[in-house]
């Protein structure tokens, strides 16, 4: 079986989706990684939030781009450039974009000497 990867999007658009939801930052992960046929990526969320009066709990990522591949991200310095679906009756609706990259988690975060 395949391990969890842990994901961490930052939500772009809708611009308003911040107040909206209360966050721009979603953690959440992925055992969908495991298959590279695999061409969007189901995010269960750490924490899910209110969107038009639904619960949104899980994503659906995938390339924002016509040609590329979701296992790209594993190569992005910054992020990997996604739409995002939430279910919407049963089926899946693209209603955001933004920015997906694997998380990594620190005990503490290094000192570089620029704290106060």
């Amino acid at each position: 079986m395949t391990g969890h990867l842990k994901l961490r999007i930052h939500v772009s658009e809708p611009f308003d989706f911040e107040r909206i939801a209360g966050t721009a930052e979603l953690t959440g992960w992925t055992v969908d990684h495991g298959d590279p046929e695999n061409e969007e990526w189901e995010v269960h969320l750490d924490d899910g939030f209110d969107f038009h009066g639904r619960r949104v709990s899980r994503l659906l990522a995938s390339p924002r781009y016509v040609g590329e591949h979701i296992a790209r991200m594993f190569d992005a310095i910054a992020g990997f450039p996604v739409r995002l679906a939430h279910q919407d009756e049963g089926s899946w609706h693209y209603a955001f974009t933004g920015m997906i990259s694997e998380r990594r988690e620190r005990d503490k975060e290094p000192d570089n000497g620029a704290s106060i």
